[in-house]
């Protein structure tokens, strides 16, 4: 008997449902199932494969099992960083892959820049999804960051070269100037490192991959060799940007845009036409040192600190130049960079956030799981750590998928504990 048996009589009611709600989300048992055929009721099944297989193949009573279900993985993870200590422990416990996958990722190196203030387990579970020993990672810590959270980031980048703690930190919000300023502290050290890298992609916290590492190289060289992903547009005629907090208004595309019938305060310099899309891209190495070096950007910079939200303008704007290194200037919304469901969009693109809405935006909840792997998107934003569930599903699922598309052995330490009951035949649409 569990101790939590022993000692709370009362959720025998609750974990008894448990059990009788997950035999209908397997095949259809017998009559008379024996007990003995499935695990203890407090593992809620085969905790946490079988629920999270049940979730992506859409069965109907998976989000309300997902309630009873805690994850219990947060607290593993957190012990591993609470000291500093032997490196090789660290890599095998957080369970990094350390080891290129395939020849093809071995000769194609990515660098990431994420910025993160919170939630140290949720980083870690970022981190060790996008992790591979040729990829380079800057790691931009909010000033306002606890100095625990501080301290464990360190401890963990400490042993890997190519993991760094960006060279300046300041406060960043999700939105503004500052968070523009974060990504270019990361450009500027990630172009002075020693490691070689072929495109840029920025990460925050409440990201998450759905694509490996070897279908985003796929991706990439599948029509965006040597050309940077920014979706955006020219300013609508109805809309324009202005410089101090308006209220916001959405387009159908989803994108942000300040209130209508409001110019800038000033005029954009070298007489630069502003293009509008997403904080979001895939840039090529070229791109990034024209943005450091040229002084249409360096001054479009400056014109930035009063605008609104202005990284919804300043990489696609750039990226439109058509002297710019990789650039796109007809590129238009193209580019699967984020699966988002905006509220505006229900019925249309989206079947209804299962989560919650926050700023016009879908925080997943477990329910959101079937849409996000059908969505040919790189990444889904936004995950939370108030619904765990949703981003310990997708971490194993993706581990699973690049363990599966390897072509080298894979170490014991790569592999999550019970993945054999984790089933993904319903959810590889999203491949490549």
């Amino acid at each position: 008997m569990s101790q939590l048996r022993a000692t709370k009589p009362g959720l025998l009611v609750c974990t008894a449902v448990c059990v009788c709600v997950f035999l209908y989300l397997r095949d259809p048992p017998p009559e008379e199932p024996e007990e003995s055929t499935y695990p203890s009721a407090v593992e809620c099944g085969f905790y946490p494969d079988e629920l999270c297989s049940a979730l992506f193949e859409g069965k109907e009573a998976a989000p309300q099992i997902a309630t009873f279900c805690n994850n219990p993985h947060g607290s593993q993870i957190l012990a591993h960083l609470r000291t500093p200590g032997n490196c090789s422990r660290i890599s095998q416990e957080v369970q990094l892959i350390t080891r290129p996958l395939s020849a093809e990722e071995g000769n194609f190196s990515l660098a990431y820049i994420v910025t993160t203030h919170k939630d140290l387990a949720m980083f870690v579970q970022l981190l060790r999804s996008i992790y591979v020993p040729q990829n380079l990672y800057c790691i931009h810590v909010d000033k306002k960051a606890p100095k625990k959270y501080k301290s464990a980031v360190q401890t963990l980048v400490n042993c890997f070269e190519n993991i760094f703690v960006s060279s300046k930190r300041g406060r960043v919000a999700h939105t503004g100037f500052t968070r523009l300023q974060a990504d270019l502290t990361c450009m500027r050290d990630l172009v002075r490192s020693k490691f070689q890298w072929n495109y840029v992609l920025n990460l925050c916290g409440h990201d998450f991959p759905i694509k490996t590492n070897k279908e985003i190289i796929r991706y990439i060289r599948s029509k965006w060799t040597d050309k940077n992903i920014t979706p955006g547009v020219m300013q609508p005629p109805h809309v324009a940007s202005e410089t101090n907090g308006s209220r916001l208004e959405f387009t159908p595309e989803g994108s942000i845009y300040g209130s209508p019938n409001r110019r800038f305060k000033d005029e954009p310099p070298h007489n630069l036409t502003i293009y509008f899309g997403s904080a979001y891209y895939v840039l090529t190495r070229k791109f990034v040192e024209f943005v450091l070096t040229d002084i249409r950007a360096k001054d479009l910079l400056q014109w930035s600190r009063n605008i609104q939200s202005p990284e919804q303008h300043y990489w696609v704007t750039l990226n439109r130049l058509k002297d710019a290194p990789g650039a796109t200037p007809d590129a238009g919304w193209e580019g699967d960079i984020r699966a988002i469901k905006w509220r505006n969009e229900e019925g249309s693109v989206h079947d209804g956030c299962k989560g919650r809405y926050v700023h016009e935006s879908c925080v997943y909840g477990p329910g959101d799981l079937p849409w996000i792997i059908r969505s040919p998107s790189l990444f889904a934003s936004k995950v939370d750590s108030t619904d765990p569930l949703v981003v310990t599903c997708l971490e194993r699922r993706h581990r699973l998928q690049a363990l599966r598309q390897a072509e080298v052995p894979a170490e014991p330490h790569w592999r999550f504990q019970q993945e054999s009951h984790f089933n993904t035949t319903r959810s590889r649409a999203g491949h490549l």
